[in-house]
């Protein structure tokens, strides 16, 4: 074994972490007789040559190594062997092996293509390997086969009859995957798959594989699963809490320095409690696979929640999680189970479902009073501290707070008397509104106590949001000293965040803060805009210290508080002449608030319709529909963004709502799809954004606003 490993300059090959001269200590170390130093090798490969998925000319080097290993019976712990070149063999190149050589990229694809060429070559040694002694190695082979192999339909033949053979449920499990792999890279094997998969689905076989049968159905033909798979499937659980909770080899209870073990322990303490913990796997793949069938979805998981496996409910609240930031639907049974959840003494399973709710704003309304009692019987957990950062709320809090509930309005203010706010108490305060008053003294005496020193930025900013929740009246105008307090203090290189922040609360002020006007005129001298010349074609940076974008911010206060068009359209115009994108965006904003008043405006909106940057397209867009009360010019933009860029859809429906359509072509079609739509506009499966589910549904909202106003 490794003859030739001496030969290869290893030192001229390079890894993650630079010269790859260590790699033959791994390559021999992964055939060890000493299980540590097995597993040390295993996740140094993992770490340094295969790093984070990528492929370097050491990984390509290891290949040939990597196959003696897998093909030697001597060697122990193949399978993570077989693991480690199905990975690096299995990338799927999505095109790049097309990339021009002249490309940045294009030696990473080389080396993609290389690799998977490599491991293809001598996949044939995967065959052998279904009916190894070795259970790792029998779990490895399969996917291996499946993905690297060149014959699928020999690979299809052996794994049915794998199958038969196989008394190993996990194993047999692996096969089924593998099967599926093979249906979705293979569309002509595709009949021959769900012909397997749909027999295995039935009676006569065991609750575990029939339940992965339909998983792996739901995966690459979810058009085969039948009607009635939710009775199923639920029937299939409640069988498997019956079996026996499976005993964990001594082996996989032993302490481990390395991540692979510490993988591995995780894995092996789940298997403590959990009578098939391959489970929770099945269910993420069978509901990924129904797509859009959200209320099969939805009573799938209302099913797991009532479980009384506590590790499935635990896999069913992240289900959750994930079905309801992606997908519309009918939530309030389901939100009230994940409530139920919240009195559980299970750690993960409580606190996990706090967060799920914490995501959902306006539609955690059905758990509020799961939240109330969680909140009230725990004052000792209301805040959070942390080694690093500022101390923070509780999700539980949160989760009330952002569900617009008042019972948490005592609660908070309990906590504004203690010696340290939490950093995101101010921002949890948008949907509580006018019910949120009583904070009002607290946040306002915070504010004028803070020190103005370098954490006035960090310290500020949560209060100063927290009173601009509450708007005008009263409680604003006596607010007024503390934030000019703060406005006029904040110095350093941090000052422009306060003093945004700052001008933001006046603005919401409005009149309120009439006091503040002068500040602000002073500001905008600051910004290079003269009160006393009258008007402007162009702002002037000589000598300017704050940015145009906060110039027109500024100009917006001032709008708010006094009404004067004249005073600050010279401004807003002068704003939108600047070059740099962010001010364009934010004088159109103001604008837009301005209405009918800043018509004068319009002629450069319109010229701003034409920008090369998307965003200041719609801005200027909606802007120029709200001072002109016409969409001819503007809803040609706004319709364009709608679909190539979701995120602006809630600009255009919040004009759609409460503007005149008259002239807006096809606005009552984009509409009606939106409320037909199952995905949420905004919904991504990789990436997630704790305000997506509250933006969707605010857009929703104004789409049914904006079909009842009519034309």
């Amino acid at each position: 074994m490794f003859a030739g490993i001496d030969e290869v300059e290893w030192a001229s090959l390079e890894h993650a972490y630079g010269p790859a001269d260590d790699v033959p200590a791994l390559l021999r170390g992964l055939a060890s007789a000493d299980p540590a130093e097995r597993e040390s090798a295993l996740d140094g490969m993992y770490g340094a040559v295969h790093h984070q998925g990528d492929v370097y000319d050491s990984t390509l080097a290891c290949i040939p190594f990597l196959m003696e290993l897998v093909a030697d019976p001597a060697v122990r712990d193949r399978g993570g062997i077989v693991e480690l070149l199905t990975s690096i063999g299995g990338i799927d190149l999505d095109g790049d092996d097309e990339l021009d050589p002249e490309d940045e990229e294009f030696e990473d694809a080389a080396n993609y293509a290389m690799a998977a060429s490599a491991v293809t070559a001598g996949a044939d040694v995967f065959l052998g390997l279904l009916a190894d002694p070795d259970r790792g190695v029998r779990l490895a082979a399969p996917l291996a086969l499946a993905t690297l192999h060149n014959d699928p339909v020999r690979v299809l033949r052996l794994l049915r009859a794998r199958l038969d053979a196989e008394q190993d449920t996990e194993v047999r499990l692996a096969c089924l995957e593998a099967a599926g792999r093979i249906a979705l890279r293979h569309q002509g094997l595709q009949p021959e798959v769900v012909d397997l998969l749909t027999g295995l689905s039935q009676a006569a076989y065991s609750a575990g594989l029939r339940l992965a049968a339909l998983a792996q159905l739901a995966r690459c033909a979810p058009g085969a699963l039948p009607s009635d798979v939710v009775p199923g499937v639920t029937g299939l659980l409640r069988e498997l809490r019956t079996q026996p909770v499976a005993s964990t080899p001594a082996s996989e209870r032993l302490p481990s320095p390395t991540l692979l073990g510490e993988l591995r322990q995780l894995r092996a303490a789940d298997a403590a409690v959990d009578r098939a913990p391959w489970t929770a796997a099945l269910l993420r793949t069978l509901h990924d696979g129904l797509g859009d069938r959200v209320d099969d979805r939805i009573a799938l998981l209302a099913d797991q929640l009532c479980s009384p496996d506590r590790a499935q409910r635990v896999d069913a609240v992240r289900m959750s999680s994930a079905l309801l930031r992606t997908w519309r639907g009918a939530y309030g049974e389901l939100v009230g189970l994940l409530g139920e959840q919240l009195a559980d003494p299970e750690p993960r399973l409580a606190m996990g479902a706090a967060y799920a709710l914490k995501e959902l704003f306006g539609l955690a309304v059905p758990a509020a009073d799961a939240l109330a009692q969680r909140v009230a019987a725990e004052p000792s957990t209301w805040v959070r501290r942390w080694e690093n950062g500022p101390p923070t709320l509780c999700p539980a809090i949160v989760a009330l707070a952002r569900a617009g509930d008042a019972r948490v309005v005592p609660v908070l203010a309990e906590i504004l008397q203690r010696a340290e706010a939490p950093g995101d108490l101010g921002h949890s305060l948008d949907e509580l509104g006018k019910a949120a008053a009583p904070l009002a003294p607290a946040l306002r005496e915070r504010l004028a106590a803070l020190e103005l020193d370098d954490r006035l930025a960090d310290r500020a900013g949560p209060l100063l949001h927290g009173l601009s929740v509450l708007g005008p009246g009263v409680a604003a105008a006596e607010s007024v000293p503390a934030v000019l307090r703060v406005l006029q203090g904040a110095t350093g290189e941090r000052r422009q965040g306060v003093v945004r922040t700052a001008v933001r609360t006046l603005t919401t002020f409005g009149p309120a803060a009439r006091e503040a006007a002068p500040y602000l005129w002073a500001l905008l001298r600051e910004a290079g805009y003269a009160q006393d010349t009258g008007s402007a074609d162009r702002l002037s940076p000589a000598g300017a210290s704050l940015p145009p974008a906060l110039a027109a911010r500024t100009a917006g206060a001032l709008w708010a508080i006094e009404g004067d068009q004249d005073a600050v359209l010279p401004v807003l115009c002068a704003v939108l002449n600047t070059p740099e994108q962010a001010a364009r965006q934010s004088a159109a904003s103001v604008l837009g608030t301005m209405g009918t008043a800043g018509a004068a405006a319009a002629p450069q909106l319109a010229r701003l319709l034409r920008s090369m940057e998307p965003w200041t397209r719609v801005r200027a867009a909606v802007a120029l529909w709200r001072v002109t009360q016409d969409p001819e010019q503007a809803w040609p933009v706004l319709r364009a963004a709608w679909e190539a860029l979701p995120r602006t859809r809630m600009s255009a429906a919040a004009c759609l709502a409460d503007l005149t359509t008259a002239g807006a072509e096809g606005a009552e079609r984009l509409v009606d799809r939106e409320l037909l739509s199952a995905r949420r506009h905004n919904g991504n499966d990789s990436v997630a954004d704790s305000r997506d589910i509250v933006e969707d549904e605010r857009l929703l909202a104004l789409c049914r606003q904006a079909v009842h106003r009519g034309p």
